[in-house]
């Protein structure tokens, strides 16, 4: 202003400066949603308390963790379950079986077909180097394996349990299913395409509970009559 009110011009500008440094203060005072504690979402803390009536989620492992005398009126698959979900809160066994049916057909297909990719992201190095040995040796003898899954009647966690940071589940399958192998003619050299047959599998899944990677892989196959 060039009129003759310059103190009222002081009162102004002091004002105008109070308010942005007021402003300034609660916006660098607050912690917005992005800012949170290194690997804090990994372990389930959630983000850092910004007052002292905040609550922090205890690490899974410790605080989650069943008692002994818990785990000890507990069944051993019960036992295991629970050792299981202390380390990984987001384990449900529904959803595990569901996921577990779902890498059961994935792989009989891909064994069958002789996919090696496929079977390479589901098997851990000691089953899949099994799995292809046998695909090899099929290859070599010109054989092919054709191989139909009727059906599943039946999948069921049977054993859990941890291994040190590694969660271990069994799953058995019963399975209606028609496997055919055939030599390089097209002639039948095992099985028969006419008979479903039911065949029963014992698979061990395993995840490293403090990887960020949320897949379980196949880690030991098994048969039953």
């Amino acid at each position: 202003m060039n009129g003759g009110f310059p103190f009222l011009d002081i009162i102004i500008y002091a004002a105008v400066a109070l308010f942005l440094i007021y402003k300034l203060g609660t916006v660098l005072g607050r912690r917005g949603d992005g800012d949170r504690r290194p690997g804090a979402d990994r372990f389930g803390l959630g983000k850092a308390p910004d007052s002292a009536g905040d609550k922090v989620l205890p690490m899974p492992d410790r605080a989650s963790a069943p008692s002994q005398t818990e785990l000890a009126s507990m069944d051993p698959l019960e036992a295991g379950l629970a050792r299981i979900k202390a380390a990984d809160r987001t384990f449900r066994e529904k959803e595990f079986v569901k996921g577990a049916r779902g890498a059961f057909e994935m792989t009989v297909d891909a064994f069958a077909k002789g996919d090696a990719k496929t079977l390479k992201s589901l098997l851990d190095d000691a089953v899949y180097e099994n799995f292809a040995a046998a695909i090899r040796e099929r290859e070599k003898a010109g054989h092919s394996l054709e191989t139909t899954l009727v059906g599943i009647d039946s999948s069921e966690i049977t054993a859990a349990g941890m291994k040190g940071r590694h969660a271990n589940v069994t799953v058995k399958f019963v399975t209606e299913q028609v496997n055919v192998t055939r030599d390089a003619d097209g002639e039948v050299v095992e099985g028969d395409p006419n008979k479903v047959v039911k065949v029963t599998d014992i698979w061990t899944f395993s995840r490293d509970t403090q990887s960020s990677n949320p897949n379980w892989v196949l880690v030991a196959t098994g048969a039953s009559d």
